[in-house]
């Protein structure tokens, strides 16, 4: 049981190869810095770090009392961009329907598919069922897709299908993308 625990601290701590590895994509990229001679240059600097901010945060006491005021306009502005309940409401009837029904009759097919080879009625091949029940999930997840954005985002409802809202809200979705990614270029 020793063992475990010191392999279990040593995995926790990085070797000098884990440290030299590159990072995957969406890790953050590690300033540019010489190698530091040993670890104690390393937790000065870290120390120095959270002296820093325990010095910030006792500046700041003060200062909470309008911090609250500025935070409560904050949430007033979140209150502004907040789906309406009855939009909400009306994109999850769409989604469970449009992913729900695909999904009930992916499951039907299984168990259909199981009654026939168990009452040897069918001989069915088990990739086709398979194949047939994994294209039925498939079109479950394009569903919750679509009944979210075939739903209006305004308050009066659309059609029935929402083809014409799915085009605008695509296109609105599409637009905020583009805005979001230049923004932050």
């Amino acid at each position: 049981m020793a063992s475990k625990s010191k392999q279990g601290s040593n995995a926790d701590r990085p070797s000098d190869e884990q440290s030299d590895r590159s990072g995957l994509p969406f890790e953050p990229k590690a300033k540019a810095t010489a190698k530091s001679p040993g670890r104690s240059a390393a937790s000065a600097k870290a120390q120095a770090k959270a002296d820093e901010i325990r010095a910030s945060r006792r500046q700041r006491s003060p200062q909470k009392r309008s911090e609250k005021a500025t935070s409560a306009n904050r949430s007033n502005r979140a209150d502004d961009t907040a789906i309406p309940p009855e939009v909400s409401r009306r994109m999850v009837r769409r989604m469970a329907f449009f992913s729900g029904l695909p999904i009930a009759l992916g499951v039907g097919i299984f168990f259909l598919a199981y009654y026939l080879l168990s009452h040897q009625m069918v001989e069915l091949p088990t990739v086709a069922v398979l194949l047939v029940t994994m294209g039925c999930f498939g079109l479950g997840v394009v569903g919750l897709t679509y009944g979210m954005l075939s739903a209006s985002w305004d308050e009066a409802p659309g059609s029935l299908i929402g083809l014409s809202e799915f085009k605008l809200n695509l296109g609105r979705a599409i637009e905020t993308w583009r805005a979001s990614k230049a923004s932050k270029t």
